[in-house]
């Protein structure tokens, strides 16, 4: 099958919607389709020989964060481009309705169009705005799919339709194989996120570390990411900024080995979520989670079978539930064997599954189209002949 798939978001800036496209695209490539990938990325972005640049990206503030985008009349040109490029059988977008790529080739394309949402953001008044604008490239989706119920419920109650629910993927052996690393080990407590950015819930977790270093004093925390790193410790004790350590931007080797190594896991997002791959990932890693209680991490989490919970944006909550777990090896080994065996529902070989029944169905939809159309139309010849 030829696939084409359309990433809104610049390729050189990492992010969970990036790194699921990239992740869908290889999947897809090793079970033996054609693949492509059209992306905003800059002109010294080293880009696999699967991905297509669709030019640079700005930046622009969008559902809490700021997103690098692609939209105007020269990405429209080369949207049309690699369309006719490709000709390919189906055409899978991911956020349609951000302005970028996504949405341009929307409106570009003409065959079975796949598209994936991904964002929760209940009471976006843009969205509600932009409507009038989404609704024709919207009405041009085949098949639409959710990475969560909460990026579905976004979906409805904004741009109206439905779609079904397939998570973001992940190769769960990647990371359980992944080798420890030994300055990593030893009472450590981890993070990974862009540091500067709040809703990512690092200074939440901040605010909560002198009660854990208090409380477990050879603990210390590792962060992975990138961001202005002084500024992050700006609000901690002098005498405790030494028991934290800054990774600054880490390879997918290291982030494995990163989850692999830590005791605890923290994730203190604090809001913008639809999904949560990090906890996948750190749970495939076995990694124990301590997570904010985002609706929709309590989904990925199995509302907290498969991983802890605490109130967010609580520091006081999240640094007395990382202080019980640090001082409860059995909890901590229950929550690696829970996290380890719920994980396998996002692994690759069924995410990758569900999602290629989904382009079986619209392209098999499609071609039924096709043949009603000729068969229609051979029948309206013979009736004017007569």
């Amino acid at each position: 099958m030829r696939i084409g798939i359309v990433c809104p978001y610049s390729w050189d800036v990492p992010g969970g919607v990036q790194f699921h496209v990239r992740d869908l695209a290889e999947h897809l490539i090793r079970l033996g389709h054609e693949v492509s990938v059209l992306a905003p990325a800059d002109d010294e972005t080293p880009l696999p020989a699967y991905v297509v640049s669709a030019g640079r990206a700005v930046p622009v503030p969008y559902n809490g964060s700021v997103a690098r985008l692609n939209f105007g009349f020269l990405s429209a040109a080369r949207v049309r481009r690699w369309l006719h490029d490709g000709a390919f059988d189906v055409i899978h977008i991911h956020e349609p309705g951000t302005p970028s790529v996504g949405l341009l080739a929307c409106w570009a394309a003409q065959g079975p169009i796949v598209a994936t949402f991904h964002t929760s953001n209940p009471r976006s008044r843009v969205m509600i705005a932009a409507y009038p604008i989404l609704q024709p490239a919207l009405e041009k989706i085949s098949a639409r799919i959710a990475v969560s119920e909460y990026a579905r419920r976004t979906l409805v109650e904004h741009l109206g339709g439905d779609a079904v629910v397939i998570p973001n993927g992940v190769d769960v052996d990647f990371f359980a194989d992944a080798a420890p690393k030994e300055e990593w080990q030893g009472r450590t407590i981890g993070f990974i996120g862009r540091i500067d950015e709040p809703r990512k819930g690092l200074p939440v977790l901040m605010r909560a570390l002198p009660d854990i270093l208090a409380a477990v004093p050879d603990a210390r925390l590792l962060v992975a990411g990138r961001g202005d790193e002084e500024e992050a410790v700006a609000e901690l004790p002098a005498d405790l900024r030494s028991r934290v350590e800054f990774l600054g931007m880490v390879s997918d080797e290291d982030k494995a080995r990163l989850l692999r190594s830590v005791d605890l896991y923290v994730a203190p997002n604090t809001g913008g979520e639809s999904f949560g791959i990090i906890l996948v990932e750190a749970m495939s890693a076995g990694a124990p989670v301590l997570a904010s209680d985002l609706d929709a991490f309590a989904q990925v989490l199995d509302q907290g079978e498969a991983g802890e919970l605490f109130a967010n944006e609580d520091a006081e909550a999240l640094a007395a539930a990382a202080v019980r777990l640090l001082g409860d090896p059995e909890r901590l080994a229950e929550l690696r064997e829970r996290g380890s065996r719920h994980v396998r529902r996002f692994d690759w070989s069924t995410v990758g599954a569900d999602i290629l029944a989904v382009y079986e169905t619209v392209t098999a939809g499609a071609a039924m189209v096709a043949t009603d159309e000729r068969t229609g139309l051979r029948a309206r010849w013979g009736l004017a002949r007569d």
